[in-house]
């Protein structure tokens, strides 16, 4: 059963015993991975580690720049 069929049905059943419908699949991921990011970002922080730009510090030292040739 997919997350659609299930929403539909979970929201007949609440119409049939006139309870609130469930809120609709996908309305509050972004709150959720906002959620997410702040938690990493606290968990980096009390671990002693930059809380902010490690993936792309890490790009930076691994990719030679813009206007460079490799090896340069």
């Amino acid at each position: 059963m997919t997350l659609n069929e299930q929403y539909v049905l979970d929201a007949y059943r609440a119409a049939q015993h006139g309870a609130p419908a469930p809120p609709v699949p996908g309305t509050h991921d972004v709150a959720v991975y906002r959620e997410l990011r702040e938690y990493r970002r606290f968990r980096a922080v009390v671990a002693g580690r930059p809380a902010r730009g490690r993936i792309r510090a890490a790009l930076r030292r691994l990719a030679p720049h813009r206007g460079q040739a490799a090896g340069c």
